[in-house]
This record gives C-alpha cells, structure tokens and sequence, in this order.
C-alpha cells in the first residue's frame, strides 16, 4: 500500500502530536503545523511547518511547501483549536471573534486550500476534529460548543458538495483528554463584583478537572487511523469515555428540559 501524506494542523502539541506520532509508526508521513516553528528548535517526531490557520498566506505557503515536496496530501486532520470559558455576558466580544476564528473558519481556510490538490487527485480524505461539546450548549463554555458545532453541521453540507470529486470528509468528536488545551484556553475572569461569580468560578474547577483527569489522547489517534482505513466514512465519530458518548444519547432520547436538568445538576448550577 502506497504510504498515506498526512497534515495535521496544530500538530506541535497534544491531541495532533499524538495523532502525527501514533500514524508515523502506522508507516504514514506526517506533517504538522504550528504558529512559531522557532519555539520548536529539537522538534523531530515528524515534519513540523509553521502555518496559522488564521492566516490564508502561511497556509498557502505551508501547503505549497508541502506539495513541492511529497506532490500530493493524502488526508488533512483538521486539529488546531483553542478553548475559552466564560459567562457569555461578561467574555470580550473580540475573545469570541478570535475562537471561531480559529476553530471554524481556520478548518475552512485549510479545507479551500487543499480541494484543489484532492480533486485533482480524484482522492482525498478530510477529518475535522470537532468536540463532544459541540453537540450541546454547556455553561460557561458556549462559544467553545458553538464553534464545534458550527463546524460539525458544515461538515455536513461539505461532504454532499465534494463527494463528487472522490473526497470524502468526516467529524471526529473527542471528549475530555488529557493535554494542554487548559493552558492555552482563554478565561474570562471571574470578577467579584459579577452575578456570575460563584457558578462561573465553581463551573471552571469542574471544567479544569475533567481535562486533568482526561484520558490519553492516543484514543483520538486509534480513532483517526481507524477512518482511514474505512472505506466510506460515517459523517460523525465520537471519541471519549462512557459517560461522555451516552451524554449525547440521553440528549437524543430526553426532553430538552429534562436534559437542560441533568446538565445543571452537573455543573451544581
């Protein structure tokens, strides 16, 4: 079998340093892509490219350095994203610009800039990595569900357009696991003077906590390996523990109210 070239975005660190690492062993050459390369001097687990997905010139850049180089892309894993937590109310509307600039217009830019290529090869496959979180609206992280989810619907509509030129595309929804995404996550601050300060500091510890206590994140690279090798891929994947994939079941089976409850519960709100 011909070896697959695969672009993982944001793949310096975490989930996509996982994934490039897990399909370089599979026998796949890997590229991934971060915003600074020179914070990454010894970086040699694979191919790293600098690109900022909010960036239509580094991306053109990257791509074309990569298809000078190895003359097609087999499969492009949609990965870099950052998190944000916060009353709605109270998060800077520039925060919130600036997250679905890179969690859904960022895969866009990615995806309008590989077509091309894969249609001109008559093959291709795109994995949007999305969140379980995108399937619901969760307390003080709205505007991180609202950017899965909005990326999981045009999934939808994506994959219907381009089947025609033998590309397929798919989401991938991980649960909670455990990387470095607390770190780089916006936080808006819990103020004192804020109606919102008690629910919105406790909801953060839950929040932290279930990051902390994630599971390895080479479950998603097993899952995205996995796609690979099937021939025609099912529109929504989900990755995580138990509780967190029968989440969504519950959300399909109960009233919106009933699981509004159990959500509120949760979170002690």
């Amino acid at each position: 079998m011909e070896r697959k070239i695969v672009l993982i975005t944001g793949g310096s660190s975490g989930i996509g340093k996982s994934i490039g690492n897990y399909l370089k062993s599979k026998g796949c050459t890997v590229y991934g892509t971060t915003r600074d390369l020179s914070r990454y001097p010894d970086f040699d687990d694979f191919g790293l490219l600098q690109l900022d997905v909010r960036d239509t010139d580094s991306i053109a850049t990257a791509v074309a350095r990569l298809l000078d180089k190895e003359g097609r892309l087999d499969v492009l894993v949609n990965n870099a994203g950052v998190g944000i937590t916060g009353p709605i109310e109270e998060t800077p509307h520039e925060e919130i610009l600036k997250t679905f600039e890179t969690n859904y217009h960022g895969p866009l830019h990615m995806i309008k800039a590989i077509l091309p290529q894969m249609r001109a090869q008559r093959n291709g496959l795109i994995i949007n990595i999305t969140s379980i979180a995108g399937y619901m609206g969760l307390p003080y992280r709205g505007i991180y569900s609202a950017t899965k989810g909005a990326l999981e619907i045009t999934t939808e509509a994506l994959r219907m357009e381009i089947k025609d030129f033998g590309v397929q595309m798919t989401n991938l929804a991980p649960g909670d696991f455990a990387t470095n995404i607390a770190s780089g996550r916006y936080h808006a601050p819990v103020l004192d003077n804020s109606p919102y300060k008690e629910p919105y500091g406790n909801t953060l510890e839950l929040i932290n906590d279930g990051v902390a206590a994630g599971n390895d994140p080479i479950a998603v690279a097993h899952s995205v390996y996995r796609i690979m090798n099937t021939k025609n891929p099912k529109v929504h994947y989900k990755v995580g523990s138990f509780m967190q994939k029968f989440s969504l079941t519950l959300k399909n089976l109960l009233p919106d109210k009933v699981y509004e409850k159990l959500l509120s519960n949760h979170y002690k709100l």
